[in-house]
């Protein structure tokens, strides 16, 4: 067990609630590798959204119900759906595919940016509602660029818990792009591609940059591999904290 992580005055929050049981979420970090050092993709929230105003974050957001059910045009990669099923709570498998898709689909509706491949069997013809942009250019959602970075559970006493999935995938595998989808009265009112580290991060939630931190070392590495470990951070014993997740955990 790692040690607690700290959080910055600025971001204490109220822990009076009563026990609200984490909802499945995802994210999805786009990396960009066509300069010297990597960027990763970041939009800022609008000043008046309730969760986490004004904040460079990850585009994401939580497990739609629909999302297990939407045709993809290639499987999850078994090496990334057992990295999905580390961990406790247990992951089913199903869900592991709903969390990919999720992923996909949050950054679609908030940036305009989609993963996705054409396909030519009438499928994707069948996608409607926050899926139309990939059904009218012949596309599915892709999850088999996607990789899991790390595991973070919001702490109990909180008004809003997350049991949130980082996955991160390449600039590269951006298929599509939706024009006007960020603008001065969405919910994400600005993108950036950033280096880690850099001030439009100095703001971030703690664990935005907790999160970072822990890409940046895997980045450090070479190119990113499923059978590397997980950090997953979590409530334990009066602090957050993160442990490390591995093939056997």
């Amino acid at each position: 067990m790692n040690a607690p992580l700290a959080l910055a005055k600025n971001e204490k929050e109220d822990d009076s609630h009563p026990y609200v049981r984490p909802k499945d979420a995802a994210t999805l970090i786009l990396i960009d590798r066509s300069g010297s050092r990597p960027k990763v993709l970041v939009g800022r929230r609008h000043d008046k959204v309730v969760f986490m105003p004004g904040k460079y974050v990850f585009p994401g957001g939580r497990v739609d119900k629909t999302d297990n059910r939407v045709p993809v045009a290639a499987p999850i990669p078994p090496e990334l759906e057992a990295s999905l099923l580390r961990g406790r709570p247990k992951t089913e498998a199903s869900r592991a595919r709903s969390l990919a898709v999720t992923a996909i689909r949050e950054a679609c509706e908030e940036t305009g940016l989609c993963l996705g491949r054409k396909v030519e069997d009438g499928r994707a013809g069948k996608l409607d509602g926050v899926w139309k942009p990939f059904a009218d250019n012949g596309l599915l959602p892709d999850p088999s660029s996607l990789f899991l970075i790390a595991r973070a559970i919001t702490p109990p006493g909180r008004v809003r818990r997350f049991d949130t999935r980082f996955f991160s995938a390449e600039a590269s595998a951006i298929t599509h792009r939706i024009p006007g989808v960020v603008h001065a009265d969405a919910e994400l009112v600005e993108l950036v591609w950033v280096e880690i580290g850099s001030e439009p991060l100095a703001d971030a939630h703690n664990m935005t940059k907790a999160v970072l931190r822990q890409l940046e070392l895997r980045l450090a590495n070479g190119p990113l591999r499923h059978d590397a470990p997980i950090p997953f951070f979590h409530w334990y014993d009066g602090a957050m904290r993160m442990d490390t997740l591995t093939s056997t955990s």
